[in-house]
């Protein structure tokens, strides 16, 4: 039977804003849906059925939505209780509500909240966890989550981060071609207020993967790393794959190909990590 644990963020949150039109905005849309199942491949390589799963930041819920479908046990997280609303009843229409748990989690509460109701005697640790499309780049510093992690995570288990990189070619581009030089190098500064939808922001930082191994290393090895949108461009330009869909489906294909391959490792709108609990 599906839960929802208590709530531990606030009853508002930029993201709400956003919600009800989130997947009609990014998840419907055909780049958005090259660019997740690029992670689902992943995914379905890291997790199996049985596995127990925490996600961290789970927007409308449909990762948790795919991987319930292949009988993997999620708990999926969020600080928008709005997201958490539209994500439950999804989970209700795909008929996989008893897999997946829900729980209102504000990341950025980790240092001064530990989240224990989600580690219980009768609960074993987390197989895995992951995050998709950056909810870690709404953190200034991610090492309070990666200690909160290495305890609910069981030794050997797999961690996979989908982030948002400092350094996107097609952004870069993009604005300079504008004459927006300081929208083209944001990521390069820390905190920069980005918009939700209805007006609202949220500050948001863009770590490198080496920032974000380091971060994470005192409990957990790098073991993959890939490219998400290394040619394809960021989902705000999704205009230009309806445009032209015969150009961007060659370019997804090859999106694919050369991900693991640097420099597309580190020049791409976002890049997925893979890391084992020691």
């Amino acid at each position: 039977m599906n839960r929802t644990l208590a709530p531990t963020s606030p009853v508002s949150h930029p993201f709400d804003a956003a919600a009800a039109a989130y997947d009609a905005d990014f998840t419907a849309t055909q780049l958005a849906r090259w660019l997740r199942e690029a992670v689902w491949r992943v995914l379905g390589d890291t997790f199996a059925p049985g596995d127990r799963v925490l996600e961290l930041g789970c927007g409308t819920g449909e990762d948790a939505v795919w991987l319930a479908k292949r009988g993997i046990h999620v708990t999926a997280t969020d600080a928008s209780l709005s997201m958490l609303h539209v994500a439950r009843r999804k989970a209700v229409a795909a008929g996989v509500s008893d897999l997946i748990d829900f729980a209102a989690i504000d990341l950025s509460a980790m240092p001064a909240t530990d989240h224990r109701s989600l580690i219980t005697d009768h609960r074993p640790p987390f197989t895995g966890a992951f995050s998709n499309f950056g909810p870690l780049n709404c953190l200034a510093d991610r090492r309070p989550l990666a200690a909160a992690l290495a305890r609910w995570i069981q030794p050997g288990g797999v961690v996979v981060l989908v982030v948002m990189g400092p350094t996107c070619p097609w952004e870069i581009g993009w604005h300079l071609l504008h004459g927006q030089p300081r929208a083209a190098f944001r990521r390069l500064r820390g905190g920069v207020e980005a918009h939700v939808g209805d007006g609202a922001t949220i500050p948001v930082w863009y770590p490198s993967p080496r920032t974000l191994a380091r971060e994470f290393s005192h409990d957990f090895d790098v073991i993959g790393l890939r490219g998400i949108g290394s040619i394809l461009p960021p989902s705000y330009l999704s205009h230009l794959v309806d445009r032209l869909p015969r150009l961007f489906s060659r370019l997804a294909k090859l999106d694919e190909r050369i991900g693991a391959i640097w420099p597309a490792t580190w020049l791409n709108d976002h890049y997925l990590m893979v890391l084992e609990k020691k």
